[in-house]
């Protein structure tokens, strides 16, 4: 998929930015006048994640706010009784942290803390972005490098672990049955466009802020490979944690469930079986708010960057169309910090009310 999209496409656009030197709206008209439908879709797209993905960050915002408590209240049963460690992750992240409602017909309310940590999150993205590239590129010296950082302390505390050989065996173990499964590569598909950035237009306007004689077929070659070798460093820092808790509380590594409960059910439950684990849980819930704002930024600047192209927005201050566009995205997503709709079937936890311990929360 790197070879066939996403080097493809990554090229194409950072080239394209470059060239012209101009937002994507005003490239795709400039290339054909019917050709504009491209760039409005992608302005659309960009629109849309970023009215979301947001989300991610506040989870793992308040995730690393709970991180400094101790005992982790993610370790604690719902009652008196004695639980799998898994079942009390699982608890926590459904019925503590989402709320979510037993009934599917029941949106339920706001959740306080996560529209908490959605303001919070919102007005940091605009003080890193109200001065526009400027800005934005100074914070991306943090956001982008000391993730880095994380991930190798992570690294090196995974693979010392107990176990963490029968996780590392799963992630390089190929089935290639499954290569006949379409889920399989439209995941794969997936996991390309979002990590390379590539159909929203970000990279196009980062493009355009490059001098007309930049190599950026080095750049693309260079950043594609680095992108993908750290998704595969980043597999085995999560993977050997995985063996870890495999090892000690015999969970098969095969049989944990994709999406946020990776991080927020599996991972946990591993993290809590560590020597300190309030340390590993907060440097890797750090690590991916860091990662999660870092991503934020180029979709935020994919919505902003084309508007600066037309009169209507060009005698805007950008620090005034920046305030506009963050306030209006922090807006729409709001209703993202609601209570989920869930059953018991969709949560894989029984749906009792909730205990007085976990109302407080």
């Amino acid at each position: 998929m790197l070879l066939v999209e996403g080097l493809p496409l990554f090229y194409l656009e950072l080239a394209l930015g470059q060239r012209m030197q101009l937002g994507f709206l005003k490239i795709w008209t400039g290339i054909r006048p019917w050709f504009r439908g491209i760039g409005i879709g992608q302005l659309i797209v960009s629109f849309q994640m970023t009215a979301y993905f947001p989300m991610v960050m506040c989870w793992c915002m308040y995730y690393f706010y709970l991180s400094f408590q101790s005992p982790l209240p993610w370790t604690e049963c719902a009652s008196n009784d004695t639980c799998c460690p898994e079942d009390s992750s699982k608890h926590f992240w459904y019925v503590s942290t989402l709320q979510a409602t037993s009934d599917i017909g029941d949106n339920g309310g706001f959740v306080t803390p996560i529209s908490i940590c959605w303001v919070i999150g919102w007005c940091f993205t605009y003080l890193c972005l109200f001065k526009g590239i400027k800005s934005s590129g100074k914070a991306a010296y943090f956001t982008a490098t000391f993730p880095y950082v994380v991930l190798i302390c992570l690294f090196f505390r995974g693979v010392t672990l107990e176990g963490a050989w029968l996780g590392i065996k799963v992630l390089f173990t190929p089935d290639f049955a499954r290569l006949l499964d379409p889920i399989v590569w439209m995941d794969a598909a997936g996991q390309i466009f979002y990590s390379l950035s590539v159909g929203f237009g970000a990279l196009i306007c980062f493009g355009s802020y490059n001098p007309v004689k930049n190599n950026c077929t080095r750049d693309a070659l260079v950043i594609c490979l680095i992108n993908c070798g750290t998704s595969v460093f980043a597999g085995v820092v999560v993977y050997s944690v995985l063996g870890f808790r495999e090892a000690t509380l015999g969970t098969p590594v095969v049989d944990v469930e994709g999406g946020p409960g990776l991080a927020f059910i599996a991972y946990t439950t591993a993290v809590a079986q560590m020597p300190l684990p309030q340390l590993w849980a907060a440097m890797f819930f750090f690590m991916m708010v860091l990662l999660a704002v870092d991503s934020e930024f180029g979709t935020i600047e994919a919505c902003i960057g084309p508007l600066q192209d037309y009169p209507l927005f060009r005698k805007v201050r950008k620090e005034v169309l920046c305030l506009i566009v963050c306030v209006m995205l922090c807006l729409l997503g709001l209703p993202c910090a609601r209570a989920p709709a869930s059953t018991s079937s969709l949560s894989g936890t029984p749906s009792p009310s909730p205990s007085p311990s976990s109302s407080s929360e």
